[in-house]
């Protein structure tokens, strides 16, 4: 059976723009709309209101002659107004040909916004059709809050579409404009006006007030509308509107009967980028493009990857551009660390692995976050430990720093059994600990090398908070040795590679 085919339209730079706080500039639309139509393939892009201001005129002028250049005009809509056609002379001075008019689609809206009658509604916009045509523009029409026009005055919406039916209209645009449809609604009202107006075209426009979004995209496509707006990350005003990349992967997954021409890959990119444009950021565990959804954390399920896949879904990772990660911390297993080991081309033994593997669950203890690129580090502090025998413990210590008071340090320390305590001030709180050292080994009388070099890094790469590193160098008797410390605390991490040294020596 052949399969039918589904318009796909983005409108993140018209509704998308209603999320609180978003303004997209002129330049940053431009990027957009190139990357959805050139990229992720999305047949339509609506990406302005007429007559809203200087800018929005200015990125739609921008958008359109990039768009008659690449023969991609008729894929760019605006959204105009029942105003006796100024909004028309705007989308003349933009360059825009595809106005969607947007119209009262509930008699409710009608009688107390409008105050007029389904007849006086009807013939301003035949007017607007009439004067679009003149202009050779292409017409598509809204019925705002059309899905409380079928709960409440259904007699409305079909006097409404008999009109339409008559009117040199391409596409009409069904809003859950409240965003208050069930997915049994959905498909109801949608499949009803589908079989009474079978040569019309009906796009989908939903709304996530109750996160029914993709559920009622789903029931919408299977109802029959031959078109779906949807918004990257689901932006829109209120709880946004239906999003993207859920929409996309779900029609791909379980609407066989459908095709739609979006391409998955993109997906992420497209994302990350309205993401970094807005600066609202996109929750961690949001589907198909955040960040921990493709994220194994249980040792358990990095286990049953080894083991065919196991825990593998249709949504893999590749389809939509990203790639499977294996968290770390304090559920991790080895096969955890195994996998992110083979990221990095690195191997152990069992017994170095195990070693690993109890550091990170540490670390996951603490509640800070490890990433692949802290294993090098890791590694090298295990197995750099172990080179050393512990005659010389730091038992405790107390770092204390306070505004006009320089830095002191309490330290009690255990030499071969004995412990000695000591306290000292510094020009820095690891200056102080270093002068409470050396009183401990003066009164020993034990030598203390000279600190010649003092770096600190976090490994290339890693975003965590969990560990940094502190390579220190030292001086006695004319040589130089260098010990390393590693710990989420900068100044901890000197002082584990400082009791490093003391065992040394």
């Amino acid at each position: 059976m052949e399969k039918r085919k589904l318009e796909i339209m983005d409108t993140t730079l018209r509704d998308g723009e209603q999320t609180s706080g978003v303004s997209f500039s002129s330049s940053e639309k431009l990027t957009l709309a190139q990357l959805l139509l050139d990229e992720l393939k999305v047949d339509r892009i609506e990406v302005a209101s007429a007559r809203v201001s200087d800018g929005e005129l200015l990125a739609v002028q921008k958008i359109t002659e990039w768009a008659a250049e690449t023969n991609n005009l008729d894929r760019v809509e605006v959204l105009t107004f029942t105003d006796g056609g100024i909004s028309l002379d705007w989308m003349e001075k933009a360059g825009a040909k595809v106005q969607n008019l947007l119209t009262k689609g509930s008699l409710n809206h009608l009688k107390y916004q409008l105050k007029k009658t389904p007849e006086e509604h009807f013939s301003d916009i035949a007017s607007i059709f009439s004067k679009a045509k003149e202009k050779g523009y292409t017409n598509n029409i809204y019925l705002e809050d059309w899905s409380n026009g079928m709960r409440n005055s259904k007699e409305y919406v079909f006097q409404f579409l008999d009109f339409l039916a008559t009117q040199p209209v391409k596409r009409i645009l069904l809003p859950d404009t409240l965003g208050i449809l069930t997915h049994t609604e959905t498909f109801s009202f949608i499949s009803e006006i589908v079989k009474r107006y079978p040569n019309l075209h009906f796009d989908f426009h939903g709304h996530n007030d109750y996160d029914l979004g993709v559920a009622n995209v789903m029931e919408a496509v299977k109802a029959g509308c031959h078109g779906l707006h949807l918004t990257v990350n689901g932006m829109g005003e209120r709880a946004g509107n239906a999003p993207m990349a859920s929409a996309i992967a779900v029609i791909n997954d379980f609407l066989p009967e459908v095709t739609i021409n979006a391409n998955e890959t993109a997906l992420h990119k497209v994302s990350k980028l309205v993401s970094a444009f807005t600066g609202f950021r996109i929750p961690a565990n949001k589907p198909i493009v955040g960040d921990n959804v493709f994220t194994q954390t249980a040792g358990i399920h990095a286990d049953g990857d080894n083991k065919n896949n196991l825990y593998f879904n249709d949504l893999l990772p590749e389809r939509f551009g990203q790639k499977r990660k294996y968290a770390l911390g304090k559920t991790s297993g080895k096969a955890n660390i195994q996998k992110n080991l083979q990221d990095l081309g690195l191997t152990l033994n069992d017994e170095d692995l195990k070693k690993v593997t109890q550091k990170v669950i540490a670390l996951g203890d603490k509640k800070e976050r490890v990433t692949k690129e802290d294993l090098p580090y890791i590694i090298s502090d295990v197995l750099d430990s172990q080179e050393y025998l512990n005659k010389i413990v730091i038992k405790s210590y107390v770092l204390t720093h306070s505004k006009g008071l320089k830095p002191s340090t309490t330290i009690a320390i255990e030499i071969e059994g004995e412990i000695h305590e000591a306290n000292a001030q510094g020009d820095g709180q690891y200056d102080a600990f270093i002068n409470a050292l050396k009183k401990v080994y003066e009164t020993k009388k034990m030598d203390f090398p000279k600190l010649t070099d003092y770096t600190v890094r976090i490994p290339p790469g890693s975003n965590s908070d969990a560990l940094c590193e502190t390579s220190i160098t030292w001086e006695k008797n004319g040589k130089e040795f260098t010990t390393r410390g590693l710990d989420s605390d900068q100044t901890v991490s000197a002082i584990k590679a400082t009791e490093k040294m003391l065992n040394i020596i």
